[in-house]
């Protein structure tokens, strides 16, 4: 069976955003764990037209087991997995994981499994009917992520994340995004 990451040894432990825990957060993380606009647009803001995309991961596989009770998917269903590296002139600045259904690549009205490059960021937020659902939060190990993404993301101490649910009309998609060093 083919690998169901390239980011991680084993599926990251996700806590709900309850009221509060923003709070318990150190100052740079939540600027970035919080931002509610594209995270593309905020990158493009500071580094200009340097942030690209090197996609690591683009393939039809079953998610998680938490990512599929997330997006309410039965166990042998494959997705859409996508996990790549925004970075801007090669200076590693967030790791994401997304997931799509089959009818979440239905009812957007652009491509989404033929992204290539261009970050999702940028055509998601270009939906009209995108709304934000739910959001998880993370504070992951250096040892949960595989030794080349350790290696490429220069992963030396813990990183926080969060776990996004987005819906495009009726159907949802989820998108986790790890905020590495260099962005802090």
């Amino acid at each position: 069976m083919a690998t169901k990451s390239v980011l991680f040894n084993q599926e990251p432990s996700w806590r709900e955003n309850r009221q509060g825990t923003r709070h318990k957060l150190p100052e740079p993380v939540q600027s970035w764990l919080y931002e509610s606009g594209s995270l593309t647009q905020r990158l493009r803001g500071c580094y200009g037209n340097a942030v690209a995309v090197n996609v690591l991961l683009q393939q039809w596989m079953p998610p998680f087991l938490s990512e599929r009770r997330l997006l309410e998917q039965v166990e042998h269903r494959y997705c859409l997995i996508r996990e790549v590296m925004l970075h801007a002139d090669g200076k590693p600045l967030i790791l994401a994981r997304t997931i799509i259904p089959v009818g979440t690549l239905k009812v957007a009205h652009s491509n989404l499994s033929q992204l290539g490059t261009r970050p999702l960021g940028e055509v998601i937020f270009a939906c009209p009917k995108l709304e934000r659902v739910a959001m998880d939060v993370t504070l992951t190990k250096p040892s949960l992520w595989t030794p080349a993404a350790g290696t490429a993301a220069r992963i030396e101490q813990p990183v926080w994340g969060r776990r996004t649910v987005y819906a495009i009309g009726p159907r949802h998609m989820a998108v986790s995004e790890f905020f590495l060093p260099g962005i802090l």
